[in-house]
């Protein structure tokens, strides 16, 4: 298996720590509002990764985290006139509704960084007695001078972003580019006794903190969005790297950004969507797919229309799945089954093969549609029971590596019968009238009658 790793700008082969273990962190949300659709793509990109890790044969550990407490969140807070932990409360359980209907996995743990308050006194304090960390009127700092190698996730150059710092940095701090590790209390805030006075943790620590708690003081992949590279996840190697002297996270992967109509999305520009206003209007199995049908470092553009094709494709597969189900086929095999198991197999070992290279879902979903065109041209009550369970088990089992499962027992929708009948005419319009009979006959046992009229299709229930 290939992965891609950010740290060496190249696919390397995945060798974890521990023989079939992986420890496997994610940057998860901060709980101040709704998840967006940038936030879902990553989510479900790790997610995918986790699934097939574990469908690989790996035992994987998945740390995804809460940022408890954080500027936003007090801002937020505020202006509701709540407190920080009422508000991290009701979004945390507003995440996990948007993250389950979207397939997303429950992690191993979730651990916030509300809870982690006296682990990551320790951390600091550990920097401070090896001089890696400093003490001023307004809490602590990490000395980026003092490691060597700050800038090797994002191949930034310390001197260069020295000169590029801007003028009015904090004047307390001995170099513009070292963080907060602790933030001394202000007056309204939420706040936790430690050695250096009242105070909250600093955003880079929390994760530094997070991970080594529940996967050691190296693991094997830490994953997050673009946008994390710099300074995050530049931050966390470093004070976590200074502190522990053993490298981090073995293998950094980065989900590209997702575009909302080839513009980035902004709520200046009015096209910032949250996952609960999108699936108001779609499937959420719909927007699982499309986030998986590009690849995961890819760039994604989002558009509602783009989400229609989507809904269009998924029900291709849906149909052909609905129709397996239904026949009966032949209690033995028959003289065409052994060629039909072949191509499937085939099919699927490229699957796996297009998945071990780098999760490239968008290659692992061609090949699930090859399955599928041949299902619906080669698969009917003349296969045998074993083959039509067989196509139709590799479809399931691939899907659900993908995370897409489907509800094929509910009665069809409007859009589910327009598609068909769409596949319909376009197999007459190329005279291939055993696939539009099929269709028809499918329809009809479902309870759907059609009629060939001079103004087109017309279809009603039974």
């Amino acid at each position: 298996m290939q992965i891609y790793n950010t740290m060496t700008g190249k696919k390397e082969e995945f060798v974890p720590l521990m023989d079939k273990r992986v420890g496997m962190y994610v940057c998860g949300p901060t709980v101040y509002n709704f998840i967006h659709i940038g936030n879902a793509r990553s989510f479900i990109v790790f997610d995918l990764v986790r699934r097939y890790l574990e469908y690989k044969g790996y035992d994987v550990t998945y740390v995804q985290n809460f940022t408890d407490i954080d500027d936003k969140m007090i801002k937020r807070a505020n202006e509701e006139s709540i407190s920080v932990f009422e508000l991290g409360e009701r979004f945390i359980n507003e995440y996990f509704k948007d993250a389950d209907a979207l397939g997303i996995k429950r992690a191993t743990v979730h651990p916030r960084a509300t809870q982690v308050i006296d682990s990551i006194i320790e951390f600091i304090s550990d920097l401070v007695a090896k001089g890696y960390a400093y003490q001023t009127d307004d809490g602590v700092y990490f000395s980026v001078e003092k490691f060597d190698g700050y800038g090797k996730l994002s191949k930034k150059n310390i001197e260069d972003l020295i000169s590029g710092a801007r003028v009015d940095v904090n004047e307390r701090k001995k170099n513009p580019l070292d963080f907060a590790l602790w933030k001394a209390a202000k007056p309204g805030e939420p706040c936790w006794e430690s050695p250096w006075g009242k105070g909250r943790p600093g955003w880079h620590i929390e994760c530094s903190v997070m991970s080594s708690k529940y996967l050691g003081n190296s693991f094997d992949i830490h994953g997050g969005g673009p946008d994390l590279v710099f300074p995050h996840h530049e931050n966390e190697i470093a004070q976590s790297e200074a502190r522990n002297g053993t490298v981090f996270a073995r293998y950094w992967m980065h989900a590209g950004y997702l575009n909302i109509n080839n513009q980035k999305m902004s709520k200046s520009l009015g096209n910032f969507f949250t996952v609960r206003e999108v699936l108001q209007r779609y499937d959420p199995m719909v927007v699982r797919f499309f986030m998986l049908s590009s690849h995961y470092r890819s760039p994604i553009n989002f558009s509602f229309e783009l989400l229609d094709q989507t809904a269009g494709g998924l029900d291709r597969i849906k149909n052909a799945l609905i129709r397996l189900n239904g026949l009966k086929g032949q209690a033995g095999d028959t003289s065409a089954d052994f060629s039909v198991r072949e191509a499937v197999q085939k099919e699927k070992d490229r699957f796996i093969a297009s998945m071990d290279d780098d999760f490239n879902t968008a290659e692992a979903i061609s090949n699930i549609f090859n399955i599928v065109s041949i299902a619906n041209s080669r698969v009917d009550e003349g296969s045998g029971q074993a083959l039509i369970k067989f196509v139709s088990g590799t479809i399931c089992e691939l899907l659900g590596v993908l995370g897409i499962t489907f509800n094929l027992n509910a009665d069809m929708l409007d859009e589910e019968i327009e598609c068909l009948i769409k596949e319909r005419q376009e197999a007459r319009a190329r005279k291939d009238f055993k696939t539009a009979d099929r269709i028809r006959d499918e329809l009809k046992e479902r309870g759907i009658i059609l009629e060939d009229t001079p103004q087109g299709v017309r279809w009603k229930r039974k």
